[in-house]
Order: C-alpha cells, then sequence, then structure tokens
C-alpha cells in the first residue's frame, strides 16, 4: 500500500510538471524587474504583486506576446478593481487601445451591483460579459487561467470556463464598437491595469503560443 501512495504521489508530481511545461514566471516575487509603466504605483510584498492603495495606471511586461497562456493567483480585497491588460500597446487606456482589459472585481461589492454586464471579474471590458457565481469570497486566493489565441480569449477561473469569446464578433458593447480600436491587435505587451485597490497576485506565469 505504501508503494502504491509514493507511485501515485508521484505520477502526480510529474502530471503536474507536465501542466507546467512552457511556462515562464513573469514576476520574480522580490520586486518590478522585467515591467514597465507607472512601477512606482505598486510593490512586491511576501511574493505577490501588489497596486498599492490608492495608486493605479497600468503596469506591463517588457516583452511583447502574440498569442499566450498566462495563469496565476488573484486575491481581491472587499470592492478590489483591477484589470488584466491583454495586447497593451504600452499606453493609453488599455480597456480601448489594447485588445481588452479583462475584469478583476469584487463581484459582491455593492458599489458594483448595478453595473453593465461585460463590467463584471473575467469579462471582457464593456464587450463580452463573463459567468458570475465562481469567485471566491474577498480574502481568498483565486486561480485563474487565460488563453489569447488569434481573436479568441478562454477565461477559466478556479476551474470554471467562465469567458469563451471572439473579439472580431463582438454583437453589442457597451460603449460605441468604433471606441474598442485595439481589439484587432495581434501582439502586445500583457498587464496589469489597478484602479486604486490593493488587489494581489502571486505565482504568474506565461506560455507563449505558436
Amino acid at each position: 500500500m505504501k508503494k502504491q501512495i509514493i507511485a501515485l504521489t508521484l505520477l502526480l508530481a510529474l502530471g503536474a510538471h507536465a501542466e507546467e511545461k512552457g511556462f515562464k514566471s513573469i514576476f520574480n516575487g522580490k520586486d518590478l524587474t522585467g515591467w514597465a509603466g507607472p512601477v512606482q504605483n505598486y510593490q512586491a510584498v511576501d511574493g505577490t504583486l501588489r497596486c498599492k492603495p490608492g495608486k493605479g495606471g497600468t503596469i506591463y511586461t517588457t516583452e511583447v506576446y502574440g498569442d499566450f497562456v498566462v495563469r496565476m493567483e488573484i486575491l481581491l480585497p472587499k470592492g478590489g478593481n483591477n484589470g488584466l491588460a491583454i495586447r497593451y500597446p504600452g499606453k493609453g487606456d488599455t480597456a480601448y487601445v489594447g485588445m481588452c482589459e479583462l475584469q478583476v472585481l469584487d463581484n459582491t461589492s455593492p458599489k458594483y451591483a448595478k453595473l453593465h454586464p461585460a463590467q463584471y471579474h473575467g469579462s471582457a471590458y464593456g464587450m463580452f460579459p463573463a459567468k458570475r457565481g465562481h469567485l471566491k469570497k474577498p480574502g481568498e486566493w483565486n486561480t485563474q487561467e487565460v488563453t489569447v489565441k488569434g481573436s479568441t480569449i478562454k477565461v477559466v477561473l478556479n476551474g470554471e470556463t467562465i469567458l469563451d469569446c471572439d473579439l472580431s464578433k463582438v454583437e453589442k458593447s457597451m460603449a460605441p464598437l468604433a471606441k474598442y480600436k485595439g481589439r484587432t491587435r495581434k501582439e502586445g505587451h500583457f498587464g496589469f491595469a489597478g484602479h486604486g485597490a490593493a488587489v494581489a497576485f502571486r505565482n504568474v506565469r506565461i506560455k507563449r503560443l505558436k
């Protein structure tokens, strides 16, 4: 029995290793090396990347990505608001000039009760709404995986697919579609778009897709 347990443990470890093959850490847990933008508004705390309270702006990787998969853990404080900058050009509002901003939001906060459906966590801001009900409570860590391939984006939150969309096929957007100028971008930086709350990220790693 003991040998079987050891064998199973090894198989699980090998499986986990295979799942991570090709992924590269883009946050070293200590400082903002490899990041650009208003990095003074963020800080490394106990291995996490955090937006400073009351601060924000979009920080982004110095490297540029086309198609990729990014994995991370996310901790939202009560009322937390941030975003994932997808194929960001390096300046401007990523929700419009980047391919999109994927919302990072405490959906349970009363102050967000009357938002547009495409403004909640995991949504392609203003274009495609994500399914709700799969975030953990504020103060608990969530796991999230985002796959960006061509004009498509897929978001898996805590093992559940909450968004699977094609930005070339937006039917109804929050603002006039012409405002989302970056949605057809084929490459750009990956980043975090802070909005004043101390949202934390850790174990952030990315894999390029051919």
